[in-house]
């Protein structure tokens, strides 16, 4: 049977094996011969070049100049006469004013409310009957005077004889035995009833004055109230006091009013205000104030700010701030604020200066925001940079030997777009003005343009 035979092993030649190792060696020779041959035609890279690759920026060159400081603060404009017309008397209004609405203008004069007078016009007439009253007490008075003055000179004659008499019949029965007791003592009673009755007479007369004087004071206490009843009388009629504007009215006809109730509001809008709140320490550094103010003047007497020189000041409404300006004055110091440390100033503007710049502009009227430039003090000698070109820390950029260097300025002022350096800038400096980050110390630099002067980057950033 087949399962009891073995199968012989097959025998590999040594032959063979040399074959297989031959192959494989040609085989890796060709790869190698294949690489080099490739790796020979690839030629080597060319070498870079180093270069410093240098920033381009903007510079100016610096040149001092004296520039005139302007500070600026916002406000609003509001007239600088408002008057709250209030009804001194009391009654119900028969009348107002036809035009008796906000925003209507008025002069000065025109009867804006009528109250009733009827009430007012029988206290004048009451009064008039006080005064003709006591007019005629007094004339009453000084006729009583006269004629009682003279009877008291008759009175006193009497007087006399009846003196002389007593002591004539006193003297005839004592020194002659002529004559009664009885006859001397009704020579002494006729004696005593006229020196009685001139005594009386007397006093009357020595009051008179007394009483004319009384008569002359209630005589005045009935002018005073006449005349209290005709103002009364006249205050019935509320007319306006002078040319403006009615900004509030807060009553209508037959309303009942009583003194001292709000009626209308009346503003002068020939004179505007406007109060800027500026920073205490800009008002103290570029205000101007009038050197007589310190040298025995209003402020050298109270402890307050000194007079401002009245300069012409820019004012700008916000909402057309480009586009319009008008002239104001500066006019005083309003009020220091310790809280926001602000010093707030006044400045007016006149009617005529308010008008519209343009035919086709809006006046200057109350209630518009504006922004208001005040002319200060002359800053010498100082350097005119943007103010990007100078970092919060105080640090600007300038080129020396084509490279960048850091150096530390001081600003004095900042306004607008600029900032106005004092010291760290010297004459003749390349200043960068691009806006840069943290750039390398001696980077190279290469300007974009040639360098203006710095004091005529204002006219080349307009022109821009």
């Amino acid at each position: 049977m087949m399962e009891g035979k073995r199968v012989p092993k097959r025998k590999t030649s040594l032959g063979n094996i040399l074959i297989r190792v031959g192959i494989c060696t040609l085989v890796l020779m060709l790869g190698l011969f294949g690489m080099s041959r490739l790796a020979s035609l690839k030629k080597p890279p060319a070498e870079a070049q180093q270069s410093e690759r240098p920033l381009r920026v903007s510079v100016v060159k610096a040149v001092p100049e004296s520039i005139p400081v302007t500070i600026s603060g916002y406000g609003e404009i509001r007239a600088l006469n408002t008057v709250a017309l209030s009804p001194e008397v009391a009654g119900r209004i028969v009348a107002i004013h036809p035009r008796l609405e906000t925003g209507e203008q008025v002069s000065e004069g025109e009867v804006l409310i009528k109250i009733d007078p009827a009430n007012y016009r029988t206290a004048v007439l009451e009064a008039e009957a006080a005064v003709a009253q006591t007019a005629v007490t007094i004339a009453r008075l000084e006729k009583q005077q006269s004629i009682d003055t003279d009877r008291l000179a008759t009175i006193e004659r009497n007087r006399d004889l009846a003196e002389a008499e007593f002591k004539r019949v006193r003297r005839l029965f004592k020194r002659d035995k002529v004559g009664t007791r009885s006859g001397v003592e009704r020579a002494e009673q006729a004696y005593n009833a006229a020196v009685d009755q001139a005594d009386q007479l007397g006093q009357a007369v020595s009051l008179y004055p007394l009483q004319i004087n009384e008569a002359k004071s209630a005589h005045a206490a009935a002018r005073a109230r006449l005349d209290l009843a005709r103002t009364n009388l006249a205050r019935c009629i509320v007319r306006a006091p002078f040319n403006g504007r009615i900004k509030t009215v807060a009553v209508e006809k037959d309303q009942y009013v009583n003194p001292g109730s709000m009626a209308v509001t009346l503003a002068d809008d020939s004179q505007l205000e406007i109060h800027v709140p500026l920073d205490s320490r800009d008002a103290r550094q570029w205000l101007r104030f009038q050197a007589s103010a310190g040298e025995g003047g209003r402020a050298a007497a109270t402890a307050w700010f000194g007079e401002l020189e009245p300069l012409a000041c820019t004012i700008r409404w916000t909402e057309q701030a480009d586009h319009q300006h008008w002239r104001g004055y500066l006019h005083r110091v309003v009020q220091f604020d310790p809280q926001t440390r602000t010093v707030t100033v006044a400045v007016r503007i006149d009617a005529a200066a308010a008008a519209p710049p343009e035919p086709s502009g809006l006046p200057l009227v109350e209630g518009m925001f504006c922004r208001v430039d005040i002319p200060g003090r002359t800053l010498n000698q100082v350097v005119r940079l943007p103010r990007w070109a100078v970092s919060y820390e105080g640090k600007a950029f300038v080129v020396r030997d084509q490279r960048l260097q850091t150096t530390t300025v001081r600003v004095d002022h900042t306004e607008g777009d600029f900032s106005f350096i004092g010291e760290g800038i010297a004459p003749g400096d390349i200043v960068i003005t691009t806006r840069l980050i943290d750039p390398l110390e001696n980077s190279l630099v290469e300007f974009l343009e040639a360098p203006v002067a710095s004091k005529d980057l204002l006219a080349t950033m307009n022109r821009g």
